[in-house]
């Protein structure tokens, strides 16, 4: 398929899980301005952070007197995830450049990577990968972006009956059906969100994101090492 093929081809895997972002985008677009920052605060952060539990956990930090320094550190443990993603990603992008593979990290959020490493595991044309992903992110991006953007102008209008802040979770539930094919995904699945539940209820905060990951890693991982 041409590059622009496959983009597009991205674009319309990317497309069914707008359902999901666009009111978390709503949500991150007006929580900013809710606490008093601005609408241009929530335009920049959804410009550069562009990842929307980050954003509202430096929004959390700040508006209940944390310092600059505290929300960074924040921010970055919740995308430590990031980390697991590129990792995963990398063997499928090691044919292209470093410029390229710099580029394409900017439109790495959850949905990308699923959408992403979903496809390439049985897709075996290297020539295509990185287009499927650019068109996916685009859409995204531009997506988040938009609806961040609304969420700043018209967030205080909408009421308060409205459950915006259920797109939060809704946006991550999404991402399972993709990639729940075998039992180790399964498995990984139930047992990553059942720790990272248990975590956050115990009180570990963006950590419990970490260790949900890390155990359904490791569960998957040891499920799939068995043999058959």
């Amino acid at each position: 398929m041409p590059p622009l093929t496959e983009a597009r081809a991205g674009a319309g895997a990317a497309a069914p899980m707008l359902l999901g972002v666009v009111p978390f985008g709503l949500v991150a677009g007006a929580a900013p301005v809710a606490h008093g920052f601005g609408g241009w605060s929530a335009v920049g952060l959804s410009t550069i952070v562009f990842a929307g539990a980050s954003q509202l956990a430096i929004v959390d930090v700040l508006a209940h007197g944390g310092s600059a320094v505290v929300a960074i550190l924040a921010a970055w443990t919740i995308n430590l995830r990031m980390v697991l993603y590129s990792a995963s990603l990398a063997p499928y992008l090691s044919h292209e450049s470093t410029r390229r593979r710099l580029g394409a990290a900017y439109f790495l959020v959850d949905q990308v990577y699923a959408l992403s490493i979903t496809r390439w595991v049985r897709d075996d044309n290297e020539d295509r990968r990185l287009a499927f992903y650019l068109g996916a992110g685009a859409l995204l991006s531009t997506a988040w972006v938009s609806s961040t953007i609304a969420g700043a102008v018209v967030g205080g209008a909408v009421p308060d009956s409205v459950p915006l802040d259920f797109a939060v979770p809704l946006v991550f539930l999404v991402l399972l059906v993709p990639v729940l094919v075998d039992r180790p995904a399964i498995v990984a699945a139930v047992a990553g969100g059942v720790v990272a539940v248990a975590a956050a209820e115990a009180g570990a905060g963006p950590l419990s994101t970490i260790l949900g990951a890390a155990a359904g890693i490791a569960a998957g991982a040891l499920l799939d090492a068995r043999p058959r």
